[in-house]
C-alpha cells in the first residue's frame, strides 16, 4: 500500500490518493472537511511518543492510546512489541472505548506465525489493513479467522523498526466489519508510528548505553587489567584506577609520559611493534615488557594496544589494556627452570625413563631409555608401552605384565623384586631392574604412569662372580672354608635326624714348606692348584673338596661310613704320596697328615667338629707324618690337644685382659766373690676367669704349641721395664734382673727391635738385664740365638743358658754360645744329696762352666743342706725355695 500526502501552506494535510494492501482494494472519495480532532490530538501523541523515557513509557504509552482510541471513533487502538527475534508478541499498550469488544491485550504471546499474511508483510511504516474478519480474501483467511477469535472483526496496522530491526506494529482494531477508516487515519497511523518508534528505540538505546556504562564500570573495578587512553585530538591521557594501583601512584598523582616508564631494554621493541599496529601490519599491538613501578621497581607488563585512525590514516585515538603479570613471570622462569633443571636431570641420570598417558601409551624416553630398549624418541611416541619395555621372567622366560600397568591399575608405586629380562628392539637381552608409579592430576586421578629402570646385567654378573669367590677358593677354585662349614652344618642336621652317614678327612700336606721356601710362592701356588685337581678327581661327585687354608683341605663324604671313610682316606694319602712336584728342573715328593671324624648325632656343632679334625690331623702329624690318624672320642692324646687349644684361646684372653701378673725369685751367691746387690729372676703367672693364680706349668705348653709365647714375651718385657722404671729404689738395689725368653722370640725377626726400643724408651741400663735362654731353644735356633746375643750384648746385657745339662748336645754347643751363666737344669740339683749320679754332672757342669769363663746357677735349691752341698761344690748362685720363695713385685718392693 502506498499513500500520497500532501501538506499545504496553511499546515493541513491533503490526502491525493490512498492505496490499501490487499487482495481487494476499492478507492473511496476523499472527504472534504477534516476532523481538527484527529489531527490536534495525533500531532500531541507523537510529541509524547517522541519524549518518553524508561520511567514514564508507560503511563504516556497507554494515555496516548487512549486518546487516538477516542480521538478516531475506534473500538481499540494499539501498540504491540516484538521480542528479540520479532516472532512473537512481548507486550501490548492499548486504549479501548467503553463497549468495545475488542481487547488487544490478549495478543501477548501471540506467535506472528499464527497470521502469515501479517507476518509476510509487516514492515517499517507499511499499511495492513483486513476489513472483515467474516468474509475475508483467500489469501487473508488464517489472519482474519484467529484474529475473529480474539472478537476483531477489522485491522489497520502499521509496523515499525527499532534499532534497525521490526520492533512492533501500531494498530487499529474494530469489532464490526467494513468501518469507515479515512486516509488521515492511514496518515496519522504512520506519523504516531514514527514518533513511536523513535521514542522507544532512545529508549533502547539509552538502556544499552547504561548497560555498557555498567558493564565498563564493573569491569573496570573488578578486572585485574589497567586501562589507558589517549585521545590524540586534545592530547589527554586517562589511566583507569586499577592501572594507577598497579604501578603504584595516586589518583591525584602526575604520571610520567607511558614510554618513559617501559625498560630500556625493551623500548626499542615496542617501539617497533606499536609502529607496525600504527601502519597496519599488524591488527593489534601485543608484547610482554618490563615498567617501572612507583617505586622504582621492574615490573612485568602483558600489553595490547589498539588504535583508531581517521580517513588520513592519521591517528586518532589509542588504547591499552594492561596486566601486572610479574608473579606469573616469576612463576614461568621458577617452572622453566624447574622443567629445565629435570630435563637435564633426566638427560643426565643413569636410569632410564618411560612415561605414558593412562591408556600406557608412551609420551617421552630420555636417552638411556632409548639406549636401553633401543627405541628412539620419535618411534616410541605413541605406541603401547607393551610394544617398547618388553620384559620377561629372568628364570622361566615367561613375559610378565608391564610394571606401569599394574602400578596404574593399583594407584601406587611398584618395584621389581627381582631382575627382569628386557628384550631390546635389536633381539639383544639385557636385565633391568625397575620402579613404576602412576602419574595424578590435582583431583588424584590418573592421567598416566612412569617407569625408570637400569641395567643391572654387570651387576649381575658381578654378583654372581662375587656369590662365586666368597664360596670358592680363588687359586684352587674349590670350595673355601665358609662354604665347607655351610655344608658341614647341613650334613650336621641331616645327622642329627639320621637320614645318612657322613665323615670327614682334615688333609694337611707335610713338605709344602720346604717347596715354598727353595722355589719361592710361585711354585707353592702351582703345587696347591695340582694338588687340588688331584684330590678332586679321586672323590666322588657328591663329596665336597674344600681349601681351608694354607696346605690343608678338607673332604666331606656323604652317605660314607667309617671304614670307607678311612679307606679313601688311604688312597688320598697314597695319591700324594706317589705324585712328583717339578719346578725349574727340580722334583719334589710330598706326604700328607690325614685326621678322619664321623659326623655322627652326637657331634655337638661344626665348630667342635673341625677342632676334632684339626686335632686328628696334627695327631698324624706328631705320629710321624705322612699317614691317616682316626678320630676317636676318648683319645688321650687327643684330648691333650683340645685342652691346649682351649688353653690357647684363655691365653689369648688373659692377654687381652691383662691378667697376668710378674713375681721375683732371688738368686743367692754362694761363693765370696759374689756381686753385691739384688739379683732375682721373674717369674710369670696368669690368673683365671675367677681371679685365682694359675701356675705357669699349666699354660706355657699351650702358648709355646700354638705360638703365643712371643706375645707373652713382650708383655714380661713391657711390664718389667715399666716396673723398674717406676721403682728408683729398687733401680739402686738391683744388681741384676733376669728375664725368661722363648724359642719363638728368638726365631721373631721384630722381636729384637722390640727390646731395642724398650731399652731406648725407659732407659735402663743393659747391664742390669739378663735374658735366659733355655738350652734346647738355643740349640734349634743356633742361628737366630747367637745374633741376638750379640746384638744385645753391645748395650751391655748379659745372657744365662737355662736348663743345662738336658740337650743331647750341651757341652758341644757351649764353647760357642757367648753367654755369661750357665743354669744347670733342676732335675740334677733336687737330688744331688742322694744320687751320686746327678751330684757328679752338677760337678761336671760347674767345672767346664769354669773353664769357659761363665759363671754357674744351680735351679731347685730346696734346702739348706743342698745350698751346702753346691757351695761346696764351688756352684756361683743358687736359686729354689731354700733361698726364697716367688713373690709378687709389689709385695717384695713392700
Amino acid at each position: 500500500m502506498s499513500a500520497r500526502t500532501t501538506i499545504d501552506g496553511t499546515g493541513s494535510i491533503g490526502l491525493d490518493d490512498v492505496g490499501l494492501d490487499g487482495d481487494r482494494a476499492e478507492r473511496r472519495p476523499a472527504k472534504s472537511v477534516r476532523e481538527p480532532g484527529l489531527d490536534l490530538t495525533c500531532t500531541k501523541v507523537a510529541v509524547d511518543f517522541q519524549s518518553i523515557t524508561l520511567t514514564t513509557a508507560d503511563e504516556r504509552l497507554r494515555a496516548g492510546l487512549q486518546a487516538l482510541t477516542e480521538a478516531c471513533g475506534a473500538d481499540a487502538v494499539f501498540i504491540a512489541l516484538l521480542d528479540a527475534e520479532s516472532a512473537k508478541i512481548d507486550k501490548v499498550y492499548a486504549g479501548r472505548s467503553t463497549f468495545s469488544a475488542c481487547n488487544p491485550e490478549v495478543l501477548v504471546g501471540l506467535d506472528l506465525a499464527e497470521l502469515p499474511w501479517i507476518k509476510g508483510r509487516v514492515d517499517h511504516l507499511r499499511l495492513l489493513e483486513i476489513r472483515d474478519t467474516s468474509k475475508p480474501p483467500l489469501a487473508q483467511s488464517h489472519d482474519a479467522e484467529r484474529l475473529a477469535s480474539f472478537n476483531v472483526g477489522a485491522l489497520l496496522v502499521v509496523g515499525f523498526n527499532i534499532c534497525g530491526r521490526l520492533g512492533g506494529v501500531l494498530g487499529v482494531c474494530s469489532a464490526a466489519t467494513n468501518p469507515e477508516w479515512t486516509a488521515d487515519l492511514h496518515l496519522a497511523l504512520k506519523l504516531v508510528g514514527v514518533s513511536c518508534a523513535s521514542g522507544l528505540e532512545r529508549i533502547q538505546l539509552q538502556e544499552d548505553l547504561f548497560t555498557v556504562q555498567e558493564r565498563d564500570r564493573l569491569v573496570t573495578n573488578t578486572a585485574n587489567d589497567g586501562l589507558w587512553d589517549y585521545d590524540v585530538r586534545d592530547n589527554t591521557m586517562y589511566f583507569s584506577p586499577r592501572w594507577r594501583a598497579m604501578l603504584g601512584y595516586a589518583d591525584a598523582e602526575d604520571i610520567p609520559e607511558w614510554r618513559l616508564l617501559v625498560h630500556p631494554d625493551d623500548l626499542a621493541n615496542v617501539q617497533n611493534q606499536l609502529r607496525e599496529h600504527l601502519e597496519g601490519r599488524i591488527d593489534l599491538f601485543e608484547s610482554v615488557h618490563r615498567m617501572q613501578h612507583a617505586n622504582g621497581e621492574w615490573r612485568w607488563i602483558q600489553s595490547r594496544v589498539k588504535g583508531r585512525v581517521d580517513e588520513n590514516k592519521r591517528l586518532k585515538r589509542l588504547v591499552g589494556v594492561e596486566t601486572d603479570i610479574t608473579e606469573r613471570k616469576l612463576y614461568e622462569e621458577a617452572l622453566f627452570r624447574e622443567k629445565e633443571s629435570a630435563q637435564i636431570t633426566l638427560q643426565s641420570i643413569g636410569d632410564g625413563v618411560v612415561t605414558t598417558d593412562a591408556d600406557s601409551r608412551v609420551q617421552y624416553l630420555n636417552p638411556v631409555a632409548s639406549e636401553l630398549t633401543g627405541w628412539k624418541l620419535d618411534d616410541a611416541v605413541g605406541r603401547a608401552i607393551d610394544e617398547i619395555f618388553r620384559g620377561f621372567h629372568e628364570e622361566t622366560c615367561e613375559p610378565i605384565e608391564n610394571p606401569v600397568a599394574v602400578a596404574m591399575r593399583r594407584n601406587r608405586s611398584i618395584k621389581s623384586v627381582r631382575p627382569a629380562l628386557l628384550i631390546r628392539r635389536d633381539g639383544n637381552e639385557l636385565y633391568i631392574e625397575s620402579t613404576a608409579a602412576p602419574i595424578r592430576d590435582s583431583t588424584a586421578n590418573v592421567t598416566g604412569g612412569v617407569l625408570v629402570f637400569h641395567d643391572v646385567s654387570e651387576s649381575r654378573e658381578l654378583n654372581r662372580r662375587l656369590s662365586y669367590a666368597a664360596s670358592h677358593d680363588i687359586l684352587t677354585e674349590l670350595v673355601n672354608r665358609r662354604e665347607f662349614e655351610h655344608r658341614l652344618e647341613r650334613a650336621l642336621k641331616s645327622a642329627k635326624a639320621r637320614e645318612t652317614s657322613y665323615a670327614v678327612l682334615y688333609l694337611d700336606l707335610d713338605q709344602f714348606k720346604i717347596v715354598n721356601d727353595a722355589c719361592g710362592h710361585n711354585a707353592g701356588d702351582a703345587l696347591l692348584k695340582q694338588i687340588g685337581a688331584l684330590l678332586k678327581s679321586k672323590i666322588r661327585w657328591r663329596d665336597t673338596l674344600a681349601r681351608l687354608g694354607g696346605d690343608e683341605f678338607g673332604v666331606l663324604l656323604e652317605s660314607c661310613t667309617m671304614d670307607e671313610a678311612l679307606r679313601t682316606a688311604e688312597n688320598l694319602r697314597e695319591m700324594i704320596a706317589d705324585f712328583r712336584f717339578v719346578w725349574d728342573e727340580r722334583t719334589f715328593r710330598l706326604g700328607v697328615s690325614v685326621g678322619v671324624v664321623p659326623i655322627t648325632p652326637a657331634t655337638d656343632d661344626v665348630a667342635s667338629l673341625l677342632s676334632a679334625a684339626d686335632s686328628a690331623c696334627a695327631a698324624a702329624k706328631d705320629a710321624g707324618r705322612n699317614r691317616v690318624y682316626n678320630y676317636q672320642e676318648n683319645d688321650i692324646d687327643l684330648m691333650k690337644r683340645r685342652k691346649e687349644m682351649q688353653w690357647a684361646a684363655r691365653i689369648s684372653n688373659a692377654l687381652d685382659e691383662n691378667r697376668f701378673e710378674l713375681f721375683r725369685q732371688t738368686i743367692q751367691p754362694l761363693q765370696a766373690n759374689g756381686e753385691p746387690g739384688a739379683h732375682y729372676e721373674l717369674l710369670i703367672r696368669m690368673r683365671d676367669e675367677q681371679g685365682a693364680l694359675i701356675a705357669p706349668g699349666l699354660f706355657i705348653a699351650a702358648a709355646e704349641r700354638y705360638g703365643l709365647m712371643t706375645a707373652i714375651d713382650r708383655w714380661v718385657i713391657a711390664q718389667a721395664f715399666r716396673w723398674l722404671v717406676s721403682e728408683a729404689d729398687e733401680r739402686e738395689r738391683l744388681s741384676l734382673c733376669s728375664i725368661n725368653l722363648s724359642g719363638q722370640s728368638l726365631a721373631d725377626e721384630k722381636f729384637l727391635p722390640f727390646v731395642v726400643e724398650q731399652f731406648q724408651k725407659s732407659g735402663l741400663s743393659g747391664s742390669c738385664i739378663c735374658f735366659e735362654i733355655t738350652e734346647t731353644a738355643a740349640i734349634a735356633s743356633y742361628s737366630q740365638a747367637n745374633r741376638f746375643i750379640h746384638a744385645l750384648k753391645e748395650i751391655g746385657c748379659r745372657f744365662a743358658l737355662d736348663d743345662f745339662g738336658t740337650g743331647l748336645s750341651s757341652f758341644g754347643y757351649l764353647k760357642h754360645f757367648p753367654v755369661d751363666f750357665l743354669k744347670i737344669d733342676g732335675s740334677f740339683v733336687k737330688e744331688i744329696l742322694h744320687d751320686p749320679i746327678d751330684r757328679e754332672m752338677v760337678r761336671s757342669i760347674n767345672e767346664i762352666g769354669h773353664l769357659t769363663g761363665k759363671r754357674t746357677i744351680a735351679e731347685f735349691a730346696e734346702n739348706a743342706e743342698i745350698i751346702t752341698m753346691l757351695r761346696g761344690m764351688g756352684i756361683d748362685y743358687a736359686q729354689g725355695y731354700g733361698v726364697a720363695e716367688p713373690k709378687r713385685l709389689l709385695q717384695a718392693v713392700a
